[in-house]
């Protein structure tokens, strides 16, 4: 037998992998203001943290797919879904619609898309 002890993980989020790390991005949808939700913040770690925080506060659904948050965060403040996103952002906001019993709004057609 060894005497060798098990790693020791460090709780603290500087020392997670990216992967680890909690990841929130919060998005704006206006049917009637533009084409596709923008992404209005996001952030990872304690900063994540905040933004569930005020989204939580405000009463705003909240949906947890750590993929597309890791896809979503890679994109700029206030700007568009990119086309491969949209797809699942439709799927998730139709899911907040509903939630709130609210009519599911119609994206229209992506130009240049399938």
């Amino acid at each position: 037998m060894s005497d060798a002890k098990p790693p020791v993980r460090d709780p603290s989020p500087d020392a997670q992998t990216p992967r680890e790390r909690k990841v929130a991005v919060a998005l704006h949808y206006d049917p009637g203001a533009a084409a596709t939700p923008r992404i209005v913040a996001t952030g990872r770690g304690a900063l994540a943290e905040q933004i569930l925080s005020i989204a939580f506060a405000a009463g705003v659904r909240v949906r947890e797919d750590a993929d597309l948050a890791e896809i979503l965060a890679k994109v700029d403040v206030d700007s568009e879904i990119p086309i491969e996103a949209l797809a699942a952002v439709a799927e998730i906001l139709a899911y907040v619609y509903r939630l709130n019993a609210m009519p599911v709004p119609a994206l229209p057609p992506v130009k240049g898309g399938a």
